[in-house]
């Protein structure tokens, strides 16, 4: 693998392959490599430039006939929970979420598996061993931490059960929900939509202006889900611009 570590990265293009969102697209994406003592400032500026960071490859999509995949990024000091978000956090009181270093450990690969077995079975991630796992938690050279998200016992935070996870990076700007996964039996806790939540309430507590969701897929029904995160930006061809609900339409 090509570890260049030059003040200029250098991009490169893959193969065609299908779209994981769309059956009828084929995907390409550009990517590069954030290695280095400029990989944290790199992907900052990826990032606000609409790649995505998985370990240490910077990428985005460049489909040559397709432009559904849109940046998306939540205004945290504007956000306001609607009803339906309210009710989430409501459900989701007796939660602890505590930072973490990106470091892997058993008890959250066995939830990650749960996750995976239940919402991906067919995914590109449905293999995934405990050394992939660690792969993809640990090699990060960026600013990214684990957060684990545990029922509250009034003891130690260690012991309450784990429920969700979120893998972010912690930008100059904001946070970047890297991934996240939690245990599909708390179907009622909206737990994905939670974490967000919570990711909300950590930027405005940093003084971070945004959260970066990656992206939405117009067309794709499993990432509707976005939509509920208002306001929000797009990234647009004039660069980020305040979404209107209109933009969300098919």
């Amino acid at each position: 693998m090509n570890t260049q570590t030059t003040q200029s990265p250098q991009f490169y293009l893959t193969a065609p392959a299908q779209c994981p969102y769309l059956e009828a697209e084929r995907e390409r994406k550009v990517f590069t490599h954030l290695v280095g003592p400029r990989a944290g400032e790199m992907n900052d500026l990826l990032t606000q430039g609409g790649f995505r960071r998985s370990q240490n490859i910077a990428y985005r999509p460049a489909c040559e006939h397709c432009r559904a995949c849109v940046s998306v990024r939540i205004v945290a000091g504007e956000f306001l929970l609607g009803r339906s978000l309210r009710r989430i956090q409501a459900r989701n009181a007796d939660l602890v979420g505590v930072e973490r270093p990106a470091y892997a450990t058993a008890e959250q690969f066995d939830l990650f598996r749960t996750y995976l077995d239940s919402r991906h079975q067919r995914g590109g991630m449905a293999d995934m061993s405990l050394d992939d796992y660690k792969v993809m938690v640990e090699e990060t050279h960026v600013e990214t931490r684990l957060i684990e998200y545990r029922v509250a016992t009034g003891l130690l935070e260690e012991e309450g059960e784990l429920v969700a996870v979120a893998l972010s990076d912690f930008m100059v700007d904001g946070l970047s929900m890297v991934y996240s996964f939690f245990n599909p039996a708390y179907v009622k806790r909206s737990l994905g939509s939670f974490m967000i939540i919570d990711h909300v309430a950590r930027a405005r507590t940093m003084g971070l202006p945004y959260v970066y969701l990656g992206y939405w897929v117009k067309g794709s029904r499993k990432m509707d889900y976005k939509k509920r995160f208002q306001p929000q930006e797009h990234l647009t061809g004039q660069g980020w611009e305040r979404a209107d609900p209109g933009d969300f339409e098919a």
